[in-house]
């Protein structure tokens, strides 16, 4: 039986450099996936877009493009990135630049798949009745259409299988499903029918799987973590895939990490709600029919998966301006330094009350005593060594927060002693960059795939 093997190089904007380039250079594979989009990601794109018409992709990809680029070429490894995040087309042109600069001019097809972005069709929509209500509360997009930053709909595996058909060799998206980049490879390859529930389904959990990276092969893992070997090696997974939609989880010889089923099973349960339905624009995929088997070292063979059909919708990843926050911290050390944290902080807020701020939100944290527990954490240990006093605020009113700013430093000579850890200075005051997913009918939407030859 046909078999393909899918690697995955990056599990967001920020990962490991050298993750992909040794998936291309340790071991046979045929296609690299690259996923760099989270919902934050997007809005931080858009910001770089509107300061820079040639920005508002992960600019990292380019650099690893020319690092690994002759090497696929070579071995027709095709690589799959939704690294053009909300500028596909500037990352198009930039990869296209990378390839002519590397004498690849003629021996490689670039696509992109574009057409998320709906930033400017949004009061078209609204204005027709299609409300973009947030799945979260209900309420309308209208409600906070002035401050909306970014919207992009979740494209699935279906445009990305185009652009293989029409010979693409380097797949760049915008915003699609994490699990999209391993699936389409599976569907291009096996010729598998878009209703073919249960092999879609398998070809979306193995992408669900891998999609972050080495979170299935070892780390973040709580099993046995300090038994997992060579963690500074730690190597990235690799799905092979065969037409029956049995796919086995794995990773190169010689790498770093753990592939078993108990690893397997903390990825699976990584953002998955609803375990009967895990809804894609591709399918429904039904968690609770996943079946393990440890097949030997660092191969767990997954199978048996059912799936049901798709929605109607996409998903739309929309971010709004949402007020102004800051958070600043200082340290207390022992004796008595969980008291002397506590202190500060009851300092702190009748100190801004008196001046008259307010914000919406107070959030303090005692991180070494409670900050990860909160009062499951029970009474910290009046011996504790040191506490660090983190205190963060948030309001539409930005002067009120970079007052909030000017406030903490005084502590360190008129409140509790035996403080340090300002040596950073005052507080940054950020833009809160909010969440708001909603749905559309897939009828509002359509994907532009463009390929071009370098």
């Amino acid at each position: 039986m046909k078999i393909i093997r899918i690697a995955n190089g990056q599990g967001f904007w920020g990962d490991s450099l050298e993750a992909p380039a040794q998936q291309v250079e340790r071991g046979p594979i045929d296609y690299l996936g690259l996923d760099y989009l989270a919902e934050i990601t997007m809005s931080i794109m858009q910001k770089q877009r509107s300061r820079d018409p040639r920005q508002g992709y992960a600019r990292d990809f380019i650099p690893l493009l020319e690092r690994i680029l002759p090497a696929c070429v070579e071995r027709n490894i095709k690589v799959i990135a939704n690294a053009g995040g909300v500028n596909p087309q500037a990352c198009r042109d930039a990869a296209l630049e990378a390839a002519r600069k590397l004498g690849l001019s003629g021996k490689v097809r670039i696509s992109i798949v574009a057409g998320d972005d709906i930033m400017d069709r949004l009061d078209d929509l609204l204005s027709r009745g299609i409300e973009l209500r947030n799945l979260d509360t209900d309420e309308p997009l209208q409600t906070v259409r002035e401050q909306v930053q970014s919207a992009n709909i979740y494209f699935g595996a279906w445009p990305i299988v185009e652009a293989l058909r029409q010979g693409a060799q380097i797949i760049i998206t915008g915003r699609c499903t994490d699990t999209g980049l391993t699936l389409a490879p599976m569907i291009y390859e096996f010729n598998w029918a878009e209703d073919d529930w249960d092999k879609l389904a398998a070809g979306t959990i193995a992408g669900h799987i891998v999609e972050c990276g080495a979170q299935c092969t070892g780390g973040n893992c709580q099993v046995d973590w300090e038994t997992i070997p060579d963690m500074a090696n730690i190597g990235y997974p690799i799905v092979e895939a065969s037409e029956d939609g049995v796919f086995v989880i794995t990773k190169h010889e010689g790498t770093g990490g753990r592939i078993n089923s108990a690893v397997v099973k903390e990825q699976i349960m990584y953002e998955m709600g609803d375990p009967r339905s895990y809804i894609t624009p591709d399918c429904i995929a039904d968690f609770t029919t996943i079946q393990l088997q440890d097949e030997a070292r660092d191969r767990v063979r997954v199978y048996g998966i059912k799936g049901r059909p798709a929605t109607e919708f996409y998903k739309v990843s929309i971010s709004y301006s949402s007020g102004y926050k800051a958070v600043g911290s200082l340290v207390y050390a022992w004796p008595d330094a969980y008291k002397k944290a506590r202190a500060a902080d009851r300092i702190l807020r009748q100190r801004l009350d008196s001046l008259g701020l307010r914000f919406d939100e107070i959030l303090t944290e005692f991180v070494g005593a409670n900050a990860c527990h909160g009062p499951l954490a029970g009474e910290p240990s009046p011996d504790i060594a040191e506490v660090v006093f983190r205190i963060g605020v948030r309001s539409n009113n930005r002067v009120d927060v970079e007052r909030f700013t000017r406030e903490i430093a005084p502590l360190v000579l008129n409140g509790p002693p035996t403080v340090t850890g300002f040596a950073g200075g005052r507080p940054k005051v950020e833009e809160i960059v909010a969440y708001w997913p909603a749905l559309i009918p897939k009828s509002e939407a359509q994907a532009v795939v463009q390929v071009t030859e370098a």
